[in-house]
């Protein structure tokens, strides 16, 4: 598997960042930037049948762990620490759990082991009943996407995926049939009797229901190293809603907690 990457920063202690589901790397592009500036080497990957990699079955979190320790081995890189935004963050979990001694730290934004319900039902509709034979621009895209979701920002999310090909028409980043058939896999509980000793971040939007409070218990089963952070005025995507805040919380873990 040979992940689509891209790098900030040449020197410095390496993080790892994964988007979350129906994302790509490029999402995280001036957070990672801004980490780099601070004297870090930061990787942003797109995970397999996202982004620019690989469109391949299956779509597991075994199977994006797998990727994760394959790309780690590639780029010879030492002890990084792991960053991942829900889908992402269980893709970290999952890895953590199954490759003990080869990262520096975790963290893992709005998300928890746990098993979660499928919601985006209605969003894989929408983007199954776009034609995209017929579509001409992105404001059309965005048109035909809105009788299934209506709010701007998510659709701007998804429509970030969108790309004109370069013989013509427009097609999708990632992989919808794929996403579409094995979407139940995506909520899966990521499992072990296993304990991460290392130092661990969670992260949680203080408008999200990802992570509840009752959820912390069994977290810190898991992960007992690990603390939690409620970012003030910020949903899921902690990262979009508040730059400055989750930066600000992603640095003072790294300084204080990982060696």
């Amino acid at each position: 598997m040979q992940l689509n990457f891209k790098q900030f920063g040449e020197s410095g202690k390496p993080l790892i960042i994964l988007h979350g589901l129906f994302g790509l790397l490029d999402n995280w592009l001036t957070i990672g930037k801004t980490i780099s500036e601070h004297g870090y080497k930061v990787f942003l990957v797109d995970q397999r049948n996202h982004g620019r990699s690989p469109h391949e079955a299956p779509l597991s979190f075994p199977a994006f762990a797998a990727d994760l320790k394959e790309f780690i081995s590639q780029q010879h890189i030492q002890d990084p620490v792991l960053i991942g935004h829900s889908m992402g963050g269980k893709t970290v979990m999952e890895y953590a759990l199954t490759n003990p001694g080869t990262y520096g730290g975790l963290v893992v934004v709005d998300i928890g082991p746990k098993p979660y319900p499928v919601h985006h039902q209605k969003i894989l509709e929408g983007l199954n009943a776009m034609n995209l034979k017929e579509v001409e621009n992105r404001n059309q895209a965005d048109e035909m996407l809105s009788r299934y979701e209506p709010a701007l920002g998510v659709r701007q999310f998804l429509l970030k995926n969108l790309y004109r090909k370069e013989e013509g028409g427009f097609a999708w980043r990632f992989n919808l049939p794929l996403l579409t058939s094995d979407i139940e896999n995506i909520g899966a509980e990521v499992r072990s009797d296993l304990k991460v000793e290392v130092p661990a971040l969670f992260m949680r939007g203080e408008k999200s229901d990802y992570i509840l409070d009752e959820d912390w218990a069994g977290i810190l089963k898991m992960f007992p190293n690990a603390r939690l952070e409620t970012i003030a005025n910020a949903g899921h995507w902690i990262q979009a809603d508040q730059p400055k805040s989750f930066v600000a919380a992603l640095l003072e873990f790294m300084d204080k907690a990982v060696i």
